[in-house]
Parts: structure tokens; C-alpha cells; sequence
């Protein structure tokens, strides 16, 4: 079990330096190409945040692993907003903006609600097993795009008040050709790598430990996937920049939610694993108090007392998955 621990966190480590090489190299060929760098800022850095979730969901449906690709993305989810965001605000209060409040915060709410809805097709729709069909999957990517076009239409009112920024290593100093090329590459080749390490040694892991592979993503697969957001967040908020730590985190749940389980669920039907109602709720009960504490106390913001809720509500959580 120890070599799958190891392979676990050389895996984890792969996605994410494999993300980053990606992200920059993707960024600085499209800026040499001539593309606007806010054009950038919204597809290759804003799909690239998500970019181990995506590989670990991928590789867990070729592998008929897809209880990890599932738990990874809720897990992921709830770790943005009750960690992320709960860890920001208890360095310094967190001011939401307007178009967060009116946009972002209920998107994520509906991308809860929809993830719950879709997950319970026994209870709902009738079908005889659970699992997040075709049709849904295609649903899912279509609120994805709403939300693309509606980050293109904020950006060009107002570039800064985008959920993501363009890579800002791209500046005007960029490595050659074949050097951005073969930083490409190495990203690519890392993520593959890491994904199949990733994926093949959680479910040793899981086995070893007795725990399902759902919970083994969410403690340790999410947590891992998510440790780039909560690094940017904390940096963010020393530095007061706090919309950057506030887009980051709810712009990952959209994109984890909407894009990476909408794509999987598109190319194979993913089966929903036993006791998924736990995570889902649990991510639907943080949207929603998101939502809320915005309206609590003097102004738009997640204060101190609230981040340290939200801790202690992701505590309870990590409690409640060993329980049941």
C-alpha cells in the first residue's frame, strides 16, 4: 500500500506541474499566434484550472474506474467552496461582487441541484439504475456554454471583472517556437501519466483501506486536484486580491460540474456510486449558504465568522463520509 501512496502523490503531482506546463505553453503559442489575450484568459487558462479533473474523468471511464471521476469532481466541489473559500475568508473578509451574486454564486446552486436531480433517476425518473445518462451530460454542457458566453460578455463591459485572467508568464519575452512547443508536450505527456497513475493506484488504495473509491477521491484525489485553487486563494486573499480567489473557486465548480462530468457523461453514461446523495447534498447546502451569507451582515461579503463555518462544515463532512 505504500508504493500505491507513492505513485498516489507522484500522480497527483504529475496532473497539476503537467497542468501548468500545458496551460503556459497553450497560452504563449496562442498570444504568439496573434489571439487576444483575453480570448486566452477565457478558454485555455479557464478550461486548463480544471484540467486534472478532466484527465482523472477520462481515465477513470476508459478504466471503468468512474467512481473516482465522480467523487473527484463533487469532491472538488466541495472542497472550493467550504475549504477554498472558508480558508480565504478567515484570512480576510471576502467582498462578492455584483455579477457574482446575480450570476456565478446561483449557477452553481443550479449546477448542484441539477447533479442532484440527474443522480436520483431511480426516485425521479423511473430508470432502473442511477448513473447520469447521454442526454443529461449534453444538458450539462449546454449550461457550460451559457456560462462561457456570459464570461466573453462580462469581459469585453469589463475585463476585470472576469472569473480568470490570461497567463500572465505570456508577456513579451516568449521562448521560441520549439521550446513552447516541447512545453506543450511534456504538459501533455505529464497529465496522461498522472491521470493513469492517479486513477490506477486511488483504487489500490481504496482497496487496501476497505473504502470505496468515491470516498478515497473525494479525501484524497479531490483535495489533491484542488490544492493549485486553494494555494491561488490564499495568495489572493494576503494579497487583497479577493475577486481572483472568489472566481477561482466558483469558476472551477462550474467548470468541474458543467464541462468535465457534462463531457464524461456524453462520451460513456456514468453510474452514480452508492451514498453519492451525501456529497451532493452536502454541495447543494454550500451553494446555498454562499448565496445567503452574501446577504448577512454589512455588505456583499463572506466574513471571518462565516469562513470559519464553512470549515467547520467541511470537517463534519470529511466526518460523515468514514460514518456512513
Amino acid at each position: 500500500m505504500f508504493v500505491s501512496f507513492v505513485v498516489l502523490a507522484v500522480g497527483l503531482a504529475a496532473l497539476v506541474y503537467g497542468a501548468d506546463l500545458l496551460v503556459k505553453g497553450a497560452s504563449r503559442l496562442a498570444l504568439g499566434l496573434g489571439v487576444s489575450p483575453l480570448f486566452v484568459g477565457i478558454t485555455i487558462v479557464a478550461v486548463g484550472t480544471s484540467l486534472p479533473e478532466l484527465v482523472v474523468n477520462l481515465v477513470g471511464v476508459v478504466a471503468g474506474s468512474t467512481d473516482i471521476g465522480y467523487g473527484n469532481v463533487v469532491g472538488s466541489n466541495v472542497f472550493n467552496i467550504l475549504a477554498v473559500l472558508g480558508v480565504a475568508a478567515v484570512i480576510r473578509d471576502v467582498p462578492i461582487s455584483r455579477a457574482t451574486t446575480r450570476i456565478e454564486i446561483p449557477l452553481c446552486v443550479l449546477s448542484a441541484a441539477v447533479l442532484l436531480v440527474v443522480a436520483n433517476d431511480p426516485a425521479i425518473g423511473g430508470h432502473a439504475i442511477a448513473r447520469i445518462q447521454r442526454s443529461e451530460g449534453l444538458l450539462m454542457l449546454g449550461f457550460f456554454f451559457v456560462f462561457v458566453a456570459y464570461t466573453i460578455s462580462l469581459s469585453r463591459r469589463d475585463p476585470s471583472a472576469t472569473p480568470f485572467a490570461a497567463d500572465d508568464t505570456a508577456g513579451d519575452e516568449r521562448p521560441p517556437l520549439p521550446k513552447t512547443i516541447a512545453q506543450i508536450a511534456v504538459g501533455l505527456i505529464l497529465l496522461i501519466a498522472g491521470g493513469r497513475g492517479v486513477v490506477s493506484s486511488a483504487t489500490e488504495v481504496a482497496l487496501a483501506l476497505g473504502l470505496s473509491e468515491r470516498v478515497v477521491a473525494i479525501l484524497i484525489v479531490a483535495v489533491g486536484t484542488s490544492l493549485p485553487e486553494l494555494a491561488t486563494s490564499i495568495v489572493a486573499a494576503r494579497a487583497g486580491e479577493l475577486d481572483i480567489a472568489v472566481g477561482n473557486a466558483l469558476g472551477s465548480c462550474l467548470l468541474n460540474a458543467f464541462l468535465i462530468l457534462g463531457l464524461t457523461a456524453s462520451i460513456r453514461p456514468i453510474p452514480v456510486p452508492a451514498g453519492s446523495n451525501l456529497d451532493l447534498f452536502a454541495y447543494l447546502v454550500a451553494s446555498v449558504l454562499l448565496f445567503l451569507f452574501v446577504f448577512t451582515g454589512k455588505g456583499r461579503k463572506i466574513d471571518r465568522l462565516e469562513g470559519g463555518t464553512f470549515l467547520a462544515l467541511y470537517a463534519g463532512y470529511v466526518a460523515a463520509l468514514f460514518l456512513m
